[in-house]
């Protein structure tokens, strides 16, 4: 029997991995506390810890983990920026779902942008009251706007299909340029001068930490809608916050935030938000928040429960673990050089 701790459990999440576990093959234990160093313990006797993207995986809680024998931290999402891949290589294999929906994420930085341009929110609350006043409701037509996509891996396709069907031209900054017809691949600052839609759709690494900064939101046009469903890392807030103060940006639809971990997947309704920066951005008119729901589709849900088990069964059957994210292949710079390409596990 494979012992599993869940952390973080929201009820979307035991209701779709209980719909799809093996009861004979699998004891999952769901912990609704997120993990970190103070909750690490909990995993005393498991063999697996399930973690999800604002679960702490730096180096104290690595080893521990490693210290109360968890052989395997099985990634139910495709980030995997918090964890130290350094301190896990040789004591704990990582395991995570590289695409679950793109789908998703796409329609919804989508329905963030139709809302922020079309105003469909503030027209929903006004209604609602029986008024029926359109002033202030004003949007611009999308058609023949430019949308400027950083990053064109499968979600950032997916927004240049949508963005293609609406009649945009799409402009694209990624360092491995698709062969896509209706797609221009162009250099950073140009995509920054011409777009009227940007959304962010790659990695947060160091080369992209806090790639729209200051100097970049002063090369976008001043009515420009910044989208983000991607990782909150990649916007410098304190400089987003100074932008829309001074009205250097139309409007912006952030699915992520840097410090989300201490605020998204909660109700908080009765507290009060101690983040200033949070705090600012929820004050403004023109931006819309949402707490990283942008994959939450029953398709998604579905598709992160079974490759998830799928891949707790491969590790436990020793099979090929194709989904391992490869740290020591990245380090010696030479894919022949690394087990997991010759052995099908990192180590």
């Amino acid at each position: 029997m494979i012992k599993v701790a869940f952390f973080d459990t929201k009820v979307y999440d035991s209701d779709s991995f209980n719909s799809q576990l093996d009861p004979k093959r699998i004891k999952m234990k769901y912990f609704s506390t997120k993990l970190d160093e103070d909750t690490a313990s909990m995993a005393k006797g498991y063999d697996v810890v399930c973690a999800f993207v604002n679960d702490d995986l730096g180096e104290t809680v690595i080893n521990k983990l490693a210290d109360l024998g968890v052989k395997l931290i099985a990634m139910r999402c495709a980030g995997y920026n918090n964890v130290d891949f350094k301190t896990a290589y040789k004591k704990i294999h990582i395991l995570r779902v590289p695409a679950y929906s793109p789908y998703a994420v796409a329609e919804h930085a989508f329905a963030l942008l139709l809302t922020l341009n079309r105003k469909t929110h503030k027209a929903y609350n006004r209604t609602k009251e029986n008024n029926f006043n359109l002033n202030g409701l004003t949007g611009f037509d999308l058609h023949g706007k430019t949308f400027g996509i950083i990053g064109t891996g499968r979600i950032g396709c997916i927004v240049a299909q949508i963005a293609h069907g609406f009649g945009m031209n799409i402009l694209a900054f990624d360092s491995y340029p698709k062969e896509i017809d209706y797609i221009k691949y162009v250099e950073l600052d140009e995509l920054l001068a011409q777009s009227d839609v940007i959304s962010l759709h790659c990695p947060l690494t160091n080369d992209t930490h806090h790639i729209i900064n200051h100097d970049a939101i002063k090369k976008m046009k001043k009515n420009v809608v910044l989208i983000n469903t991607s990782r909150g890392g990649l916007v410098d807030a304190k400089a987003l916050v100074h932008a829309l103060k001074h009205e250097e940006i139309g409007a912006t639809g952030l699915d992520v935030y840097e410090e989300e971990a201490n605020f998204f997947f909660e109700d908080l309704s009765a507290t009060t938000v101690k983040d200033d920066v949070l705090a600012r951005l929820l004050s403004f008119n023109n931006v819309l928040l949402t707490s990283h729901q942008a994959f939450l589709t029953k398709e998604a849900l579905s598709n992160i429960a079974s490759t998830t088990l799928q891949n707790i069964y491969d590790f436990f059957d020793n099979k090929e673990l194709k989904n391992e994210i490869c740290y020591q292949c990245k380090e010696v710079g030479n894919q022949k050089d690394c087990a997991h390409v010759v052995n099908g596990r990192c180590f």
